[in-house]
């Protein structure tokens, strides 16, 4: 049998597991695999690759980084490789129509999502932000929409608690990658029928911003504890503590910084039975730092200092004393 010709397209490593899976299949060819431009990073601005270029030059395969995918010598490559698929896996862009159109079989998407719920840039972090108690991928047919292409096939998995964004992230990129091999060829023969998307139940997952990461203690501590998970390891939760509070030993630089709040980024944390008022913590032991939610508190169990190393409770009160009524606030952190 003759190898599908198939384009790959993605640039994030959540991408990877898909692309890995299709080259170590003999059913399919891949005869191009496109990513977006290396990037500055770094103090230094450094050109770095994506994820998706690093692997693919570990594979030798060949490599295409448009700047825009709308650019017509780029779409004229694609159509001299002669593709009977392409796969489109975070790649970053919005594909044209006329991309959506070259192959044969079309464009398949995996979503990391039980769409048509959380379409859009983070459907992984907004599904445990939303305390939903499932999720899972779709493999899609793309079409011009957001997400909105009919479906060909979807599988489940449970969200945990043990989950945060990037345990789940790792999950879904095998089982998506999995689905996909599994799902091409059914398709290719005529046994799967792209089914549209319900109407109702859509819903939109937004970019995550840093402030996104902040948190508001006015909220219970449930919906506190499920965007802490949601929002690790990037931007992170994290609280500032007020500058009226008792944070550490003193020294020059503590007093040269006591004007101003001091930033705190919780790592784990979990709900407690116990009521106080929002953002005021209600203890501080070696058991962790209780802290007063919108319902509920919160006990911090590792937490971080700005410039500090992730510790846990214990050993962070050993150095930074936390007095009971000390205050954690809000700060603007947009212009961050």
């Amino acid at each position: 049998m003759i190898p599908l010709r198939i384009i790959f397209m993605g640039t994030a490593e959540l991408s990877c597991a898909s692309l890995e899976k299709l080259f170590n299949d003999k059913s399919f060819q891949l005869v191009a695999v496109v990513t977006q431009p290396d990037k500055p990073k770094g103090r230094d601005l450094k050109l770095t690759p994506s994820p998706v270029k690093i692997l693919a030059s570990k594979l030798n395969l060949p490599v295409l980084q448009p700047l825009r995918a709308r650019d017509g010598k780029f779409i004229s490559e694609l159509c001299e490789l002669k593709p009977d698929l392409m796969v489109v896996v975070a790649y970053g862009q919005i594909l044209p129509q006329s991309i959506l159109n070259l192959p044969p079989f079309g464009c398949l998407n995996v979503h990391t999502s039980l769409l048509p719920k959380y379409r859009g840039a983070a459907p992984i972090q907004w599904a445990i932000a939303d305390g939903e108690p499932e999720t899972g991928v779709t493999i899609m047919k793309m079409d011009a929409g957001l997400d909105t292409g009919p479906i060909l096939s979807t599988r489940r998995t449970p969200i945990l608690p043990a989950h945060d964004s990037q345990i789940l992230h790792d999950r879904l990129a095998q089982l998506g990658a999995e689905l996909l091999v599994e799902t091409i060829p059914a398709y290719i023969a005529g046994k799967i029928t792209p089914q549209p998307q319900p109407a109702e139940g859509s819903t939109y997952a937004a970019k995550i911003k840093k402030e996104d990461g902040q948190i508001d203690w006015q909220q219970s501590a449930r919906k506190i504890w499920n965007r802490l998970r949601a929002f690790t390891p990037w931007p992170g939760a994290f609280t500032f503590l007020s500058e009226q509070s008792s944070v550490g030993r003193a020294s020059s630089r503590a007093d040269a910084t006591a004007a101003k709040p001091q930033l705190l980024k919780i790592w784990k944390a979990e709900v407690v039975e116990k009521s106080g008022t929002a953002g005021t913590v209600l203890s501080a032991d070696k058991t962790g730092i209780v802290v007063g939610c919108g319902q509920d508190a919160l006990r911090i169990l590792e937490l971080q200092r700005e410039g500090g190393k992730r510790l846990t409770a214990e050993q962070f009160l050993a150095g930074f004393p936390l007095k009971v009524g000390a205050k954690f606030v809000a700060v603007d952190v947009s212009p961050l």
